[in-house]
């Protein structure tokens, strides 16, 4: 009978409790992640496809090159923020909690895209119309800048064992914010006129945007802080008063670079795809609408397929996956720019979309545990958000301005695809160094 009684009693079936709990607040903390995270970078990707009728509504001027340039320029001077948000709020959530870094994140780019959807234009305004479309995409730069560090630092150490896969709903929710503005784009080109888009069409994503903030918030607030950020902090290690940032720079330069050069072929290939629809509208002469649909069946790639090889990471190793994908990114960039050009219809481009669109979401799976592996917990979120937003700054936010300007320049329609090649050996130097130094796999 005494046997037979602690079978039942609750120190016994404690063993048994702690899965079930912890597998729901791992679904809501994906969920968290996910959705916010996909709205933070939908907003971000509307105004790159926006870009035309953005330009303008804020930017006239006679050239329409030169308008599409300066929307793109604004696009790319806001990341210029990003580096030093990562590093304010990365550190705010090494030193406070991921959870109350993801709250601040969400609500200033809901601040940034308030601005944007109700600006009035330039002939409304005048200068301070452009003035004040900087100052929100500056205040949606301040908030994606701490998005990365703080949300991936939350998926990964959820679970050591599935840090990739867990890791891969980063990059997946950004495949679902460019499924989410394609469709956007898509569906008012193929409904409305060229005057409509101009006129209020392209504010109708923004709205949306607005309207999903609030329910991001709240799936944030009942979140839970990820256990290794719990056991972090149960054991005394992590100090609020000490300073995360000092210790990036002074301990984990090399962390750094390995994370910074991993991320720069992802962060310019996903910036050329969002790219490529316009170039195909503006010097292709494709349809707008149809244009738009073939980077939606991209953004579904990327969903999709992301955590499908965020799980094979898990299972076989990440360079495995990585440096081959990396390494086809840079021998397919050329021909595929040259079969497009030579044979511009929506077919070949949707075809050449597709095949980037699986060889991002080839590398994008295991991206974000290999950058998080290079950091300790205590300096983690602000390494990875430091890291991660210098690429984007660098190799990512002037992507578009500089494919634009390289095809106007050289009046070459396939130099952008020079750029990708040269970013792709660049990233695959940082990951063999990754495994050299610090014996990632």
């Amino acid at each position: 009978m005494t046997a037979i009684s602690r079978q039942h009693t609750p120190q016994g079936n404690s063993t048994h409790a702690p899965p079930a709990p912890r597998q729901v607040s791992t679904k809501r903390a994906v969920a968290a992640a996910t959705i916010g995270n996909a709205l933070e970078f939908f907003d971000l990707a509307v105004y790159a496809l926006m870009a035309v009728y953005i330009g303008r509504t804020f930017f006239p001027a006679d050239n329409p090159g030169v308008q599409l340039v300066e929307a793109y320029a604004v696009f790319g001077v806001t990341y210029l923020i990003r580096p030093l948000s990562g590093l304010l709020i990365g550190s705010y959530a090494d030193r406070h909690g991921r959870k109350k870094a993801l709250m601040l994140t969400i609500w200033l780019m809901v601040i940034g895209t308030f601005m944007i959807a109700f600006m009035p234009g330039y002939s409304t305004l005048g200068f301070v119309a452009p003035v004040g479309v900087v100052i929100a995409r500056l205040i949606q730069g301040f908030g994606a800048g701490g998005e990365f560090g703080a949300a991936t630092s939350f998926l990964v150490e959820q679970s050591e064992k599935r840090k990739s896969f867990l890791g891969s709903f980063q990059f997946a929710s950004q495949g679902l914010a460019t499924l989410m503005a394609s469709g956007f784009a898509t569906a008012l080109t193929a409904t409305l006129s060229e005057e409509q888009m101009t006129s209020w069409g392209w504010r109708v994503p923004f709205v949306f945007g607005l309207l999903v903030g609030p329910a991001g918030y709240f799936i944030r607030r009942y979140a839970e802080e990820p256990p290794a950020m719990t056991r972090a902090a149960a054991s005394g290690n992590r100090d609020k008063k000490s300073s995360p940032v000092r210790s990036v720079f002074r301990d984990h330069w090399g962390g750094l670079l390995i994370a910074g050069g991993a991320m720069v072929v992802s962060t310019a290939l996903n910036f050329l795809l969002q790219y490529m629809p316009t170039f195909a509208i503006k010097d292709l002469g494709v349809d707008d609408s149809l244009s738009f649909a073939a980077l939606l069946i991209t953004g579904v790639i990327l969903t999709l397929g992301t955590p499908v090889v965020g799980l094979l990471a898990d299972r076989f190793g990440r360079l495995k996956i990585m440096i081959p994908a990396a390494a086809s990114i840079g021998v397919c960039a050329v021909p595929l720019f040259l079969w497009l050009t030579a044979s511009p219809s929506f077919l070949t481009l949707a075809l050449c979309m597709t095949l980037l669109g699986m060889l991002k979401a080839t590398y994008f799976g295991a991206l974000p545990s290999v950058m998080s592996d290079v950091f300790p917990t205590e300096a983690r979120a602000t390494g990875l958000a430091f890291s991660y937003n210098t690429t984007v700054a660098i190799f990512g936010g002037f992507a578009p301005t500089i494919a634009a300007t390289l095809v106007t320049a050289t009046g070459s329609q396939i130099s952008p695809s020079y750029y990708l090649m040269a970013v792709a050996a660049l990233s695959i130097a940082a990951l063999v160094g990754g495994y050299r130094i610090r014996g990632i796999r």
